[in-house]
């Protein structure tokens, strides 16, 4: 249709109609006057309707999947980011267990000592001016910790303080070439001198070079002097490897830490001494050995041999027995007989050898 006057005024007198039409049918509620021809369209175009929306529907089907779709994966990625925070809490509870442990071996040995302690964390490893075995703790100066202050865990000796902060405080740890610390044996108190060697076992030096030492005893350590850097009687280690005695002053024996110094968290600075020295008392006790239990087997008899019988009763059968039994009988009563008239002719001489 061309665009002229006359298609613009029909259009805005359609429009007129229309909106006509439409108050007309709202005024009109049930009774509209348009009421039938309504019908009477929906009468004609349902069908037409019904073919379009059956063919339209897997379309709209395809967008409403397509949103769906959208939906679901934000779902998936919203429930993904929970599993995750979940397994986070989780992984954090088992840490929290795993401390409560380590805090509760801490305070029990510390109990035993009775070494006044402060508990730390262990917030970095190594040291920023070399390269030796240390790890900073997050205590320090307004927390009491001084220098050469013995620090400890629930297994045993970790290390010393060599310098202190206002908040933190580094730890030179047991098993550094430049840590020595003394010991004492359990049980002998033969004395010695501990050093580090880094990942390997300590080297001990004993001061008695024909002590007895074996695999399995253990130390403690000696003490210092006002005890520091050093209190008595925490556990340091276990035998695992004695040199052959030489001869020499000194003997040189490799101790096993009871610490693990690659998987420390929760540490003990000792702020108080013990009044007297524990010596073994904080060692835990070495379980008992089980009982050993001889089993003597006795062999079972021979074919044809019941138990407790003799050899010579072998394949004797029960008749066989009491048929032997009647004859030994027999014998003795005849051989008791034939004595008899013996006995008989015995008394007379017997009568007359009496007589005067």
């Amino acid at each position: 249709m061309r665009d002229t006057r006359e298609s613009r005024l029909l259009l805005v007198l359609l429009i007129a109609i229309a909106f006509a039409l439409i108050t007309v049918d709202i005024r009109g509620g049930q009774e509209s006057p348009v009421d039938g021809a309504r019908q009477a369209a929906a009468a004609v175009f349902g069908p037409v309707e019904n073919g379009v929306a059956s063919a339209v529907d897997p379309i709209g089907n395809a967008i409403g999947a397509v949103r769906d779709s959208g939906e679901r994966h934000n779902r998936i990625a919203a429930l993904e980011q929970e599993n995750a925070a979940l397994k986070a809490k989780l992984g954090s509870d088992d840490r929290n267990r795993n401390r409560l442990r380590e805090l509760d071996a801490m305070l029990k040995t510390a109990g035993a000592g009775q070494y006044g302690i402060k508990g730390a964390e262990v917030i970095a490893i190594g040291a920023a001016q070399g390269f030796s075995w240390t790890v900073t703790i997050d205590v320090g100066a307004r927390d009491g910790i001084r220098r050469d202050m013995t620090v400890l865990n629930g297994s045993g000796l970790v290390g010393r303080v060599t310098t202190v902060g206002p908040s933190t405080s580094t730890v030179l740890l047991a098993n550094d070439p430049d840590f020595t610390v003394g010991t004492r044996m359990e049980k002998t108190d033969e004395l010695g001198f501990a050093t580090g060697q880094g990942d390997r076992p300590l080297l001990v030096q004993l001061l008695n070079g024909k002590a007895k030492v074996k695999p399995g005893d253990r130390l403690v350590t000696f003490g210092s002097q006002a005890d520091k850097p050093f209190v008595p009687g925490v556990p340091v280690g276990e035998v695992v490897r004695v040199d052959p005695a030489g001869g020499g002053l000194t003997r040189n024996i490799y101790v096993r830490p009871y610490v693990g110094f690659t998987k420390l968290d929760i540490v003990g600075v000792v702020v108080q001494a013990p009044r007297s020295d524990p010596r073994d008392m904080v060692l835990p006790q070495k379980p008992k050995p089980a009982p050993t239990v001889t089993v003597t087997v006795t062999p079972p008899p021979p074919d044809g041999q019941q138990a407790g019988q003799k050899p010579d009763q072998q394949g004797v059968k029960p008749q066989d027995q009491a048929q032997g039994r009647a004859q030994d009988q027999a014998q003795g009563q005849a051989q008791d007989q034939a004595q008899q008239p013996d006995q008989q002719n015995q008394q007379p001489q017997d009568q007359g050898e009496a007589t005067p």
